[in-house]
């Protein structure tokens, strides 16, 4: 125990020593009289009272004193009666009113009106019927006697200010009533605190010990002089724990992202952007997307009334989307055998994906293409564990003379890597792309492969009335599942509750170990 409290006396600091010592004079010493006693500044006492207190040296011990006193409309209230007290004069009177007539009778203004009203049903001091309003026995009976909240204005009006504490039963009451009531009392909190010192402060001062100055900042002189070799240091605990740090960081959505634009950028992609409104031309039926397709029904896509339409790109690309949709044009394809319709790709949508970023990108720019674009798109989708009506892709593209489907699976191995994971790939459809495939990752700790995004050779009906003539891949995958695998979530709705805890406890980065 000896060694223990030494320890302890060795790292107490000097406001703390000086504390103990005021504590040991006198125990009911205040802070302010230690302030004073050992030329502290408050702020210090109360620290070193703190530091000791969680060394389990002394008990602190604070008191919150509610002093009460009337506002200005308190005080007129007290010199004037409460509004619903001038209308019981005037019934103990009349016995009954109009509810239009109180406020003349009784000399209130309306806003009062509606309070006395609703204070005269609650004592039950009156009653309403068909808008008259009625005294009731309870209220004869009051009608020459204070209420304890009355009580509780004449007595504050006397004495200015009164202890909550201090208060009565009945003005206890009346305080209750009053306090329901805005802008009546003024209630101010006093705080005091008094110290009791424990076991191990007991044996501290039983110990003893010196109060000297500490030495916390050597100097040139000092350390040129060898003076530093006669100060006192204060020892610390390196074993202390210390306070958490929140640093600020990127909400773990955008470090995805910004990882993700980092991993193409790499590989030597540009950015492209595109609009989150955009024509049905350009979401759907540059994609080679019929306009038949289920997946343009109101229940997959939302529809934009203001503006209901959009203007379609040049008559060359307009001409040429129709002519593939209709027979396959000089494609080699047969179209879908439908009479397309300009009306229906003018209408206005919410973006559903970002491969119209993609086709914008390949009719307005020459080969070779190396593209990505990263945005928000929008489905009607039933909010659940795993579906969002609004959620992120990400999009690439390549294209030139030679690319082929063998470059399709060489980029997306080299994309996955740089992400951290372990692809494979299986055949699967998609309506604009051929050869399409989709890619699996693999989770080690679920030890189960997990697919993550889809990919294909843009088809030929997508590429020529676009007026590129070499083979373009493309590949995809939505950001919110890979955050739901890297963050092990199982809600995707977590991602945007702002859960403060849930962000504070997330590495500031944080990668996949597989």
């Amino acid at each position: 125990m000896s060694e223990d409290i030494k320890k302890t006396i060795n790292e107490l600091h000097i406001y703390e020593k000086q504390l103990l010592n005021e504590l040991e004079k006198n125990e009911n010493v205040t802070p302010e009289e230690v302030a004073k006693n050992a030329s502290m500044d408050i702020k210090s006492v109360m620290s070193a009272a703190g530091s000791l207190a969680s060394k389990g040296i002394i008990n602190v011990k604070k008191d919150v004193e509610e002093v009460v006193s009337l506002s200005k409309v308190g005080l007129q209230y007290a010199v004037n009666n409460l509004p619903e007290r001038k209308i019981l004069k005037v019934l103990s009177e009349k016995k009954e009113l109009p509810m239009g007539d109180l406020a003349s009778e009784a000399d209130l203004d309306k806003k009062e009106v509606g309070i006395s009203i609703c204070w005269l049903r609650r004592k039950n001091w009156a009653t309403i019927d068909k808008g008259v309003v009625k005294i009731t026995d309870k209220g004869l009976a009051d009608a020459e006697t204070l209420g304890d909240d009355e009580e509780l204005l004449e007595e504050l009006s006397k004495r200015k200010e009164i202890i909550k504490d201090n208060l009565s039963d009945n003005l206890k009451e009346g305080f209750k009533k009053l306090n329901d009531r805005k802008n009546i009392l003024d209630i101010k909190k006093n705080t005091s605190h008094s110290f009791t010192i424990l076991e191990k402060g007991e044996a501290i001062l039983n110990h003893g010990f010196t109060i000297q100055k500490q030495a916390t900042q050597l100097t040139h002189d000092q350390l040129k002089e060898g003076t530093f070799k006669e100060l006192q240091y204060r020892p610390y605990d390196i074993n202390a724990e210390a306070p958490k740090v929140y640093p600020g960081k990127g909400h773990p959505l955008r470090t995805i992202i910004e990882e993700i634009r980092e991993n193409f950028f790499n590989l030597g992609f540009i950015e492209d952007n595109g609009n989150v409104v955009d024509s049905a031309f350009w979401n759907f039926d540059s994609l080679f997307q019929p306009q038949d397709h289920a997946a343009r029904e109101m229940q997959d896509t939302f529809y934009v009334k203001n503006p209901l339409t959009c203007d379609l790109p040049d008559a060359k690309f307009v001409e040429a989307v129709k002519g593939v949709h209709e027979d396959g044009a000089d494609t080699g394809s047969t179209g879908w055998l439908y009479d397309w319709d300009e009306d229906i790709a003018k209408q206005t949508v919410l973006r559903t994906h970002t491969t119209g970023i993609s086709t914008k990108h390949l009719a307005f720019n020459e080969p070779p293409f190396k593209m990505f674009s990263v945005g928000r798109v929008f489905r009607r989708e039933t909010f659940d564990y795993k579906h969002l009506p609004e959620f992120h892709q990400v999009e690439g593209i390549v294209g030139g003379e030679g690319i082929n489907y063998q470059n399709l699976l060489g980029i997306l191995k080299e994309f996955y890597k740089q992400l951290g994971f372990e692809v494979r790939f299986r055949p699967a459809y998609f309506p604009y792309t051929y050869l399409s495939t989709e890619c699996e990752v693999y989770l080690e700790e679920k030890e189960a492969w997990i697919e993550l995004g889809g990919s294909g050779m843009f088809r030929p009906e997508v590429l020529a009335p676009l007026g590129v003539d070499v083979p373009v891949l493309a590949f995809g995958l939505g950001i919110e599942r890979l955050a739901i695998i890297r963050y092990d979530v199982s809600d995707i709705r977590m991602l945007y509750k702002s859960d403060i805890k849930w962000l504070r406890d997330l590495p500031v980065t944080q990668g996949i170990d597989l």
